[in-house]
């Protein structure tokens, strides 16, 4: 038989039961959407002037890495970072020993091969006296010109040989082909290179160039040979050039094409030392354009979108434009905008179509919004 529940146990446990029942039975209050402060920028027509002031250095036309052609430990290195040098200078040396050593081995077959070459040569000579007294036959003396032309063979190689030798041996010094400044060390005394390792960087006295960097848009409207012009810091000197060489591809960090003015007349100017460039206006300015800053841009679906702001209703709407090209933080707007509209320029990653929202430090919001 059940046990018989007492009642002063009974009646908490039912007031409980029905107090939770109605709690789940009761709608759940949805939270109202909060509204949000957003910032405005008028939209107003501007003038693209692609055109710019960009830093740059002044390096040597020409720049080599100096190596030994020939391998070896380095015994001393009579070259230091920045020093200047002149032409047929001893930069470094080598250890020459083996070098003089295979040097003098080859000079000894060389004398060994000249003494046979004369040997034959005498041989030679004497039997072609014997043949015009009718002593030898011709083809004996024919034997004996054969003998003589592999002994001067033999001699001709061991003389080559021994240049050979004897250039390794000269090789041994690093020497300056040219006058100019040692910009770097890349190896120290008692260290085994091989041939070709580089020892040195070496910039050559001579015509100097600007190295400077621009972005992409601004690299399509640059030129080979359109001038610019070159100043030295805050002083008044100042240089002209022309662009010789535009870099092909995109640095992989910055996305930025390396640019190199040959500037006239500048031997004098020290490596190293910052130019200021200044770019004229180039192809593809344009006096009327819209442009936004890059954060009012967002990306719907495989459009390019704003936020437009209604002031009617204080609401947001969404807006598909085209976008033609970048002016620094700026975009430049093909279509979807005209002159007037106000577009949220900050926060366009929180709002949604019809959003109720408030615009931030609204005495504040500018007419058009022109450089």
């Amino acid at each position: 038989m059940p046990q018989h529940v007492p009642r002063q146990i009974l009646v908490p446990i039912l007031f409980f039961a029905l107090i939770l029942g109605t709690v789940a039975c009761s709608p759940k209050q949805e939270a109202a959407e909060p509204i949000r402060s957003v910032k405005l920028i008028t939209v107003g027509s501007s003038e693209l002037n692609v055109q710019g002031e960009y830093a740059a250095e002044v390096r040597a036309r020409t720049e080599s890495r100096l190596a030994f052609r020939v391998g070896g430990k380095i015994l001393a290195r009579q070259a230091e970072a920045g020093q200047r040098v002149q032409a047929g200078q001893v930069l470094a040396e080598v250890d020459v020993q083996d070098y003089a050593l295979a040097a003098q081995a080859a000079q000894a077959l060389a004398i060994g091969a000249r003494a046979q070459r004369d040997l034959a040569a005498s041989d030679y000579k004497r039997y072609e006296a014997l043949l015009a007294q009718n002593f030898i036959s011709a083809a004996e003396l024919e034997r004996r010109s054969a003998v003589l032309k592999a002994a001067q063979s033999s001699l001709d190689q061991a003389l080559s040989q021994a240049q050979s030798q004897a250039n390794q041996a000269g090789y041994a010094k690093l020497l300056a082909t040219t006058s100019g400044v040692v910009t770097g060390v890349e190896a120290e005394p008692g260290q085994v290179v091989s041939a070709g390792q580089s020892v040195l960087r070496f910039a050559h006295d001579g015509p100097r160039d600007a190295v400077f960097a621009v972005p992409e848009h601004v690299v399509g409207r640059l030129k080979l040979g359109q001038k610019m012009s070159v100043t030295v810091g805050s002083t008044p000197q100042s240089f002209q050039g022309r662009v010789r060489e535009i870099g092909a591809s995109a640095d992989p960090a910055t996305r930025t094409f390396t640019v190199k003015l040959a500037l006239e007349k500048a031997e004098s100017l020290p490596l190293g030392i910052t130019l200021n460039v200044q770019a004229p206006q180039l192809a593809g300015s344009q006096p009327d354009v819209i442009k936004l800053p890059t954060s009012a841009l967002r990306q719907e679906a495989k459009q390019t979108a704003v936020w437009v702001f209604d002031p009617q209703t204080s609401t947001v709407i969404t807006q598909v434009v085209q976008v033609a090209t970048a002016d620094g933080n700026e975009v430049v707007i093909a279509s979807g905008l005209k002159a007037g509209q106000q577009v949220v320029s900050a926060g366009v990653h929180v709002l949604s179509p019809g959003q109720k929202v408030t615009v931030y430090n609204a005495a504040a919001l500018s007419t058009p919004a022109a450089k």
